[in-house]
């Protein structure tokens, strides 16, 4: 996947209840996804094996969040917005003159394939700058046989 895998787009409308994590480091990821799947219990989606959907979120949340934190500027704020279409998650940072830049040609075993992931989870995903902010977002579906997946 080359550098339009992951696509200058404005966020999508979403509508739903906001959920939202104010980050600084990535030792407060844990404590955000327990958060998160509490969330997710909250409103009937209990991640568990039976519940890819929601751990495809869990993972989306915490590939976008930690790529902002160990590459982007602080601070870092994780939105979910939890609509009835689906799930809408919007990370962002103060690096905005850094755009997100999928691995090429690397070694999966050598990570950094976070962003080809959440790509290939998502129904659309893209990025943004506003007000010196850098907006990398995802749209993932509540079922996983609502995914078609967005093109690259």
């Amino acid at each position: 996947m080359g550098r339009l895998a992951w696509p200058l787009r404005p966020l999508p409308d979403g509508r739903g209840e906001v959920w939202r994590w104010d980050l600084g480091a990535v030792a407060e990821l844990p404590a955000a996804r327990a958060g998160l799947r509490d969330r997710l219990g909250g409103v009937g989606f209990q991640p568990d094996g039976d519940n890819t959907a929601g751990e495809s979120l869990i993972l989306a949340f915490d590939e976008l969040a930690s790529n902002a934190l160990r590459h982007g500027a602080s601070p870092v704020v994780a939105t979910v917005v939890a609509g009835s279409g689906g799930w809408l998650l919007d990370v962002s940072d103060r690096a905005a003159e850094t755009m997100p830049a999928p691995a090429v040609d690397r070694d999966p075993a050598k990570g950094g394939m976070g962003l080809h992931l959440v790509a290939r989870m998502s129904v659309a995903h893209g990025w943004y700058v506003d007000g010196g902010h850098k907006h990398v977002w995802a749209c993932l579906p509540t079922t996983v046989d609502d995914r078609e997946p967005a093109l690259a």
